[in-house]
């Protein structure tokens, strides 16, 4: 049988499972449920599970053969402080707190893979499962780190992914080369001179145009980069 073959065979458990996840989301250093579970399926499935790392964070490792090499693929855990208004039958049990970001599938999916790296054994190295804790907003990952990931995990490369529901169902987007994730705040404050036209007391010709900035720092903002992705 084809991976993918048995990828689709179990799917539907997967499926379920991320239905319980968005269920039950919880924010950032809280995904205490989340967790536990995820320690309790890898364990099923054969993985030496180190868990509480940057808290709630864990890490599951599987090895084959005698080969040095070794990979990460890290999926992230946290839900968004957001109000579901979805009827969905696995809409958020808990009010104001949602997976608005689509972690719960994350998981799920990184679960569905350890589960058919588990049951083939035609690899040769170790694949270490990294669950990150608070991707929103609490820097899980520099903790994580910071808790001696990589020396006790050591990866010569680590994977991940994030969905996209603008994509057709089935589909993969790339691009070559380094591409990072961020999410930036930037504000600016733009001070102005109050001027009026009708009464030359008020001399408008000193008055600082803050409209006409305010559009210029708007057309800015346009250039700003943005990666383009490649379908398959």
């Amino acid at each position: 049988m084809k991976p993918i073959d048995e990828v689709l065979l179990s799917s539907p458990y997967f499926i379920s499972l991320r239905h319980d996840f968005h269920a039950h989301p919880e924010l950032g250093l809280n995904e205490f449920r989340t967790s536990r579970i995820i320690a309790e399926e890898l364990t099923k499935m054969g993985y030496s599970v180190t868990r509480n790392i940057a808290k709630t964070g864990l890490v599951a490792t599987l090895k084959r053969g005698e080969s040095e090499r070794s990979i990460g693929i890290r999926a992230e855990m946290d839900a968004l402080p957001i109000k579901e208004k979805s009827e969905l039958p696995y809409r958020s049990k808990h009010d104001g707190i949602m997976h608005a970001c689509g972690h719960d599938g994350h998981v799920a999916t990184l679960l569905c893979a350890a589960h058919a790296l588990a049951t083939r054994k035609k690899f040769d190295g170790t694949v270490h499962l990294i669950f990150q804790p608070a991707e929103e907003n609490a820097g899980g990952a520099q903790l994580m780190v910071q808790e001696g990931l990589f020396k006790d995990f050591p990866c010569d490369f680590v994977f991940a992914m994030h969905n996209d529901p603008l994509l057709p169902f089935g589909k993969l987007a790339w691009r070559y080369g380094p591409i990072m994730a961020a999410v930036d705040s930037v504000k600016v404050l733009i001070k102005g001179r109050g001027g009026m036209k009708a009464c030359h007391i008020s001399r408008p010709i000193q008055s600082l145009r803050a409209p006409p900035l305010l559009w210029r720092c708007k057309q800015l903002s346009r250039a700003i980069l943005i990666h383009v992705i490649q379908q398959s």
